[in-house]
């Protein structure tokens, strides 16, 4: 539940601060090229380029814990839940870029596609199996401390079936006479 609500508070910011309408007197064209962005940025010096490269990393990141937490499958396959969430932060990011096609002051960035995803990527690396590895030690840690369930006398229970028919039982009706 908190996942979710949190997952939801974070794209609403991601809408708002991809997707507002920016004042702006000229606009560069879009980047198609991969790396060129990237380039770009590295050549405006080391600390302009740090600020705009974790931007891009930093923008979806949040979503590489948020989203396994609000699927509720921390405890999933390591490399499938990391594949699921990378996926689904690319897709996302792939959404942002071509809904600001008719944004205006927002450019087309192919660079910032590869930036959210790798940030989407890096975070769940570095947080999510520690928090798996958390769960599992938590969930242990409960069924230690968990009382035994009673045990079953020698002979066992005795099953019991329940009769469910569609129709009324035929013995329970009155015979009719021809």
């Amino acid at each position: 539940m908190t996942g979710g609500v949190l997952l939801v508070a974070h794209l609403a910011f991601v809408a708002w601060f991809t997707l507002r309408p920016l004042d702006v007197p000229w606009v560069m064209p879009a980047n198609l090229r991969p790396l060129d962005g990237l380039r770009a940025d590295l050549a405006l010096g080391w600390p302009e380029a740090a600020r705009r490269i974790g931007g891009g990393l930093a923008l979806l990141a949040p979503l590489g814990v948020l989203l396994p937490m609000a699927s509720g499958r921390l405890i999933a396959s390591p490399l499938a839940s990391l594949l699921n969430t990378v996926t689904a932060g690319a897709l996302l990011s792939l959404g942002i870029e071509l809904l600001q096609t008719g944004v205006p002051g927002q450019v087309v960035d192919i660079d910032s596609l590869f930036l959210n995803t790798a940030g989407v990527a890096l975070t769940h690396l570095a947080l999510v199996p520690a928090g798996r590895s958390w769960l599992r030690r938590r969930t242990r840690a409960r069924l230690a401390r968990a009382p035994l369930p009673p045990e079953e006398p020698a002979q066992g229970r005795t099953p019991t079936i329940p009769r469910v028919g569609i129709a009324p039982w035929s013995d329970a009706l009155p015979p009719s006479s021809p």
